[in-house]
Order: structure tokens, then C-alpha cells, then sequence
């Protein structure tokens, strides 16, 4: 075969491969989803998956299955999405518990960074920073005044080590150069009682658990994590309002696919999840349960900030000379 032949042949195959791929985009989906939740059945990561199932299944026509797969701090899931074909088929919904493990070296059987597509940030968990209803401290800023008076003294909580709540306490520690005290709990629960019996000094709880805690007057929300203030309170301000820069510790809650899935597919579901971004009941859905919608945006913006997040938690890691369990 000549040279010109065999280029020629070469361009067909490549030729026939496009059109292959533009066909499956086209046809995509032809039969149902599998969404992976690497977090139990009624948390906040399943509550947003199911609430954008139930959205993308009636976009796509096809039936969204929710499957709950723990384990590992959500890494088991995560990693059957990995290795699962790169089809559109099998998807992962998490948060940034992925990329704090990642930060943290901990044991992982793939890459988060290199075998998973970005997709699209579906929505923000943010925390808040509380102190019991009968501390004198009343501001961020007095809280960070006694932290330096007394170096060692003060104490807060979180649900474990490598949890939202420890990794958002040693970012504010690293922000403000503080020395205060790590107080690992089994869980937020626990945490939260400790909160309100005064025996901690604060911590940075989820808003979901937060939330009836503040209404009911037991604890006193002294700033919020997230960049805007949240929707259901309003009057309490950012931990960047309250001063202290470059301050944004959101869970994201994001949409994920296995590495090598066709660009027409992972860019058909980012416009589909953009569309449910936009729907007042996704928006309402989520803050009933101390979340906020993500804004409508593009995979490629979602892996800059996946990147992003994932260097301000190595960095906090470093500081704070962090081991996983």
C-alpha cells in the first residue's frame, strides 16, 4: 500500500471514529443512569443528588438511579466511578470531601485528579461559626483577641480529623497565625451538644445541624464560611465581612465522570444540571437543608476551582502537619 493509500485510509478510520462519537453525543442517554453518592441516605450530599436526579431524569428522558455507596470517607464510591466505562453512564456526586482526602495523602486506589472529569459544582454546604448562647464572645474579631491573649486556651470542635469542620478550623487558625486547641468528636451531633453545654469554646458546624440550634437560641452564629452571606441569615456576615481574608471554606457538592467520557457527553449534562441550577424549587429544595444552588457554570470553571480547593487544603494540611486516620 502507498503511502498516500494508507493516509488515506488513516483518515477515514479517523473520520468514522468522529461521526461514531458525534452519534453516541447525539443518542446519549439510550438507557438509564447510575449516580453514585459515596455518603449516606439522607445527608446533604444524597439530599442534592436526589433533588437533581429527579431534574436530569426528566431533561434526559432516561431514569436517574441514585445509588448509595459509603465507605473510606466517600473515596469507595469514588472510586467505582473511576473505574467504571467512561460511557456517561455511571456518575459520581460528591463534595469536597474528595479533594480534602486527596490534600491529605490518604490511601486512594485512583486519582482524583486524573481519573475523573469535572462536570459541573451543583451546589455549596457552608458552615457556621458558633459559640454557645452564653459566651461573651460576640464577634469574630473578639474571638480571635482572646485566641491571642491566651495561646492554648481556647478550644473548638469537629467531627473528626480531616472533617469540614476540622479542615475550616485550621484554615481560620492558619489565616490568623492562632494556637487553639483541636477538639475531635465522634460526629457533629456530639459536637453540638458539647457546643451548647459551654465545655467548647466554638467550632464551624455544618448549617443544616446549625440552623435549629441558632433559631432555637442556644447557640450564637458569629460568621458564616461561605463568600455571600446565606440566604436563611441573612444578618450574620462572612468570615471575609468579619475580617479575615481570603476566607471561603464551602463544602462544594459537584458532579463527576469517569476520566476519557466523550467531551459531547460531559458538556450535554453541564447544560442539562445549568438548566436545574436555574429552577427556583432546586434553589428552595437545597436551602431547606442549609445549602445554596451553584451558579450556572462550565466544567472547565468547575476543575480551576476543584484545583483551587484542592491547594488551599494541602496548604492547610502542611500547617498544620495534618495525618490522615
Amino acid at each position: 500500500m502507498s503511502l498516500f493509500s494508507r493516509r488515506q485510509s488513516l483518515a477515514l478510520v479517523l473520520l468514522a471514529c468522529a461521526l461514531a462519537s458525534g452519534a453516541h453525543a447525539q443518542s446519549y442517554p439510550s438507557k438509564p443512569i447510575r449516580l453514585v453518592v459515596p455518603w449516606p441516605a439522607g445527608g446533604v450530599v444524597d439530599l442534592a443528588a436526589r433533588q437533581l436526579g429527579i431534574r436530569l431524569q426528566a431533561a434526559l428522558g432516561q431514569p436517574v438511579v441514585v445509588e448509595n455507596k459509603l465507605g473510606a470517607g466517600g473515596n469507595i464510591g469514588a472510586d467505582a466511578v473511576a473505574k467504571a466505562p467512561a460511557d456517561g453512564y455511571t456518575l459520581l456526586l460528591t463534595s469536597s470531601a474528595l479533594t480534602v482526602s486527596t490534600a491529605m495523602g490518604a490511601k486512594m486506589q485512583f486519582d482524583a485528579v486524573k481519573d475523573l472529569e469535572r462536570v459541573a459544582l451543583v451546589g455549596y454546604a457552608p458552615s457556621v461559626l458558633v459559640v454557645s448562647a452564653t459566651s461573651k464572645i460576640q464577634t469574630v474579631q473578639e474571638l480571635i483577641k482572646a485566641a491571642r491573649a491566651q495561646p492554648g486556651a481556647l478550644s473548638y470542635a469537629s467531627a473528626g480529623v480531616g472533617s469540614p469542620a476540622h479542615m475550616t478550623g485550621e484554615l481560620f487558625k492558619s489565616r490568623k497565625d492562632l494556637f487553639i486547641l483541636h477538639i475531635p468528636y465522634t460526629g457533629a451531633p456530639a459536637a453540638m451538644i458539647d457546643q451548647i453545654a459551654g465545655r467548647i469554646d466554638f467550632h464551624f458546624s455544618n448549617a443544616a445541624v446549625a440552623l435549629p440550634q441558632i433559631k432555637a437560641g442556644k447557640v450564637r452564629a458569629l460568621a458564616v464560611t461561605s463568600a455571600q452571606r446565606m440566604v436563611s441569615l441573612p444578618q450574620v456576615p462572612t468570615m471575609m465581612e468579619a475580617g479575615v481574608d481570603k476566607f471561603e471554606a464551602d463544602q462544594w457538592l459537584g458532579l463527576l465522570a469517569p476520566k476519557g467520557t466523550q467531551p459531547e457527553v460531559v458538556q450535554k449534562l453541564a447544560a442539562e444540571v445549568n438548566k436545574v441550577l436555574t429552577q427556583e424549587e432546586y434553589s428552595t429544595a437545597l436551602a431547606n437543608a442549609g445549602m445554596s444552588a451553584a451558579k450556572v457554570g462550565k466544567p472547565e470553571g468547575f476543575d480551576a476551582y476543584f484545583r483551587r480547593d484542592l491547594a488551599q487544603w494541602a496548604a492547610v494540611v502542611k500547617f498544620a502537619g495534618i495525618k490522615p486516620e
